[in-house]
């Protein structure tokens, strides 16, 4: 499989003195995969979005977009001339022009009937086949946000860049859209990458996952990977509730707990059970531990136990 991006020791620091936003990044997006990029806000991955992009560069390091390089110490490609899709927050739509003058603005090399079989194709593609003579303002919010998608695929870029796309939608309509994007993005064998702070966003879009933090990746991996396997604290707890059990991050729901001891479980005191809708939380504190440490445990069943009550504690499958 051919390599679509690759960065080699990218370092961006806005000031000379300040940490680096980005912190000598090595990484490397093959040909029609969707990398999710996730971390907390200020981690530096719209930067890393920034550099690939060209609208910041690098203070050391090199990009290469497909076999060229685009920025390194000798070599500056500007921005146009990238051959790479943006997608916005908010989709920056051009207000004044129709949906198909949005399209058709990525397409000005093309003539007149194949940018118009073109555009026909790429509508039905995203169910707005017919919606050609409306304008942004008269789309929903999920309907703009696919538009912004394949106005930026449009023009066939090497690498698509998704900032933040699902971040002003409401949760039932972000659900649906993540599906409706990685769809159409493997559709058209495009390379994406996509930044967010939405671990659910990540999990569901992303063929792999890379954990940014402090502007380097942490973690990269498959969504199973970055999920059940965290390699520390930050990605385990980033991703939502976690128990380190000796030196390994174990989430709630691949604990069980037990009424009485039996081997590989550990005892425990339970100090709380939480009806969260979804799922039961039980809070229980190991014994072989610290006082003040806790874990949780999710849909285990309760065999009687309650607050106050001793139990046992073991990994799910263990025999």
């Amino acid at each position: 499989m051919s390599t679509s991006l690759e960065l080699n020791a990218v370092l961006k620091r806005y000031t000379p003195h300040a940490d680096p936003a980005v912190d000598h990044v090595s990484l490397r997006v093959e040909a029609g995969e969707l990398l999710a990029l996730v971390g907390q806000s200020g981690s530096g991955k719209t930067t890393l979005l920034r550099l690939v992009s060209g609208l910041e560069r690098p203070d050391a390091g090199e990009v290469l977009v497909g076999d060229e390089a685009v920025a390194n110490a000798i070599t500056w490609i500007p921005p146009e001339k990238r051959n790479i899709g943006m997608v916005f927050q908010d989709g920056a739509l051009f207000p004044h022009l129709t949906v198909e003058k949005n399209i058709r603005y990525g397409l000005r090399h093309l003539g007149k009937s194949e940018c118009a079989a073109k555009i026909e194709s790429l509508l039905c593609l995203v169910g707005l086949d017919g919606f050609q003579k409306r304008y942004p303002h008269e789309l929903s919010g999920g309907e703009r946000q696919r538009l912004a998608v394949i106005r930026a695929l449009a023009p066939e870029p090497k690498v698509v860049l998704l900032d933040e796309p699902f971040s002003n939608l409401d949760p039932a309509l972000r659900r649906n859209l993540r599906g409706d994007i990685h769809r159409i993005i493997k559709e058209l064998n495009t390379t994406a990458i996509m930044v967010t702070h939405d671990t659910d966003d990540a999990l569901t879009v992303g063929d792999r996952v890379a954990v940014f933090k402090d502007g380097r990746i942490e973690q990269i991996g498959s969504a199973t990977e970055v999920y059940q396997n965290p390699v520390n604290g930050y990605c385990a707890r980033l991703f939502g509730p976690a128990n380190l059990l000796g030196n390994r991050w174990i989430r709630p729901e691949q604990m069980e707990l037990l009424p009485a001891y039996a081997p590989e479980t550990h005892p425990v005191v339970v100090r709380e059970i939480r009806d969260a809708g979804r799922h039961r939380e039980i809070v229980v504190a190991p014994q072989e531990a610290d006082p003040a440490e806790t874990w949780i445990i999710h849909n285990a069943e309760l065999h009687g136990l309650k607050v106050g009550g001793t139990g046992w504690v073991r990994l799910k499958h263990i025999s």
